[in-house]
């Protein structure tokens, strides 16, 4: 169906952002209310038909990702300012995450990505364009309800933004029993997919804490019952449904038995591993993987970055 509004969405974002009027002004020219563009413009932003970057760096920033960069051994640290330390990251971190994927991205690439709010937030901030001989690989299973957060539905939006082709894995993120998980793997073909997902040049990651806000405890993943006895093992988060202990380890617990998901030391072949995460309850998961996975890209918020030093300190 052909979208009857796009029209004046474009029109209103050229004239706000490209000729500078105000939001009345713009209102006036295009015959409708203030609201009605304020409303355009949010719309726009949503679909990824406008992009606001600010590239310009800020300086107190910049010593603190050399620190971060020093401290685990990145090649690169992107921190994104955050104006209030009480705020949720989310936006800031996902802005700045954009950004660095528009520029990295491709042809002729192999992409791996993981899932949960952080990347899903990312999608409106990413200058898609169409690309050639590009693979997008999903790197954990799915979900059965129709939600936002789910891990297939953004492996395929972030395959359209590039003209790329998708590979799900066609199962549930976590199953019964680790008697169906083998069976999946070696009989249904899903290994099939990880070995690609060996194979690819970039690898997209995010992290949870083991909080009840993280997205995998909001969208019903894993019980409560079973996310305190994680905590009484040791858990302090997960990558990709791997679930590690405050050294990065993979804790010994039946959740992970059950998860579909590419093993770390599988995900630790891929050459280029990046990861976008921040907040207050991801702290200590941030820090484990970035021990144990050992990525050479973080992008994570200004309040985030200080937390992790905090942490490196005390450890020393």
């Amino acid at each position: 169906m052909r979208d009857t509004h796009k029209d004046m969405r474009v029109r209103a974002a050229w004239l706000y952002y490209i000729e500078g009027m105000t939001q009345s002004d713009v209102a006036k020219r295009l015959g409708v209310s203030r609201i009605m563009i304020t409303r355009l413009l949010s719309e726009a932003r949503a679909r990824g038909e406008v992009l606001v970057r600010v590239e310009s760096d800020i300086a107190p920033l910049i010593e603190t990702e050399r620190q971060l960069e020093e401290a685990y051994g990145l090649n690169r640290a992107i921190i994104a300012p955050l104006s209030d330390p009480q705020s949720d990251p989310t936006r800031a971190i996902a802005a700045a995450a954009g950004a660095y994927v528009s520029r990295t991205m491709t042809s002729n690439m192999t992409v791996g990505v993981g899932w949960g709010r952080t990347l899903q937030t990312m999608l409106p901030f990413v200058e898609g364009r169409s690309l050639e001989d590009v693979r997008v690989v999903s790197l954990l299973g799915g979900i059965s309800q129709a939600r936002r957060f789910n891990p297939a539905e953004f492996a395929w939006q972030f395959a359209e933004l590039f003209d790329a082709e998708g590979f799900l894995v066609p199962a549930p993120a976590i199953v019964d029993s680790s008697l169906t998980k083998t069976a999946l793997l070696e009989h249904c073909g899903l290994d099939q997919i990880f070995q690609m997902a060996e194979t690819c040049d970039l690898a997209l990651l995010s992290c949870g804490g083991i909080t009840s806000l993280t997205t995998s405890y909001r969208v019903g993943h894993v019980a409560e019952a079973e996310r305190q006895s994680m905590i009484d093992a040791g858990v302090v988060g997960d990558i990709l449904y791997n679930f590690l202990d405050a050294d990065g380890r993979r804790v010994d617990h039946p959740v992970n038995d059950r998860a579909i998901s590419i093993p770390l030391d599988r995900l630790g072949r891929i050459p280029k591993k990046v990861l976008i995460s921040g907040g207050s309850e991801k702290t200590g998961i941030i820090h484990a993987v970035l021990k144990s996975l050992q990525p050479k890209t973080l992008i994570t918020d200004e309040v985030s970055a200080q937390r992790l030093l905090e942490k490196v300190k005390a450890a020393d």
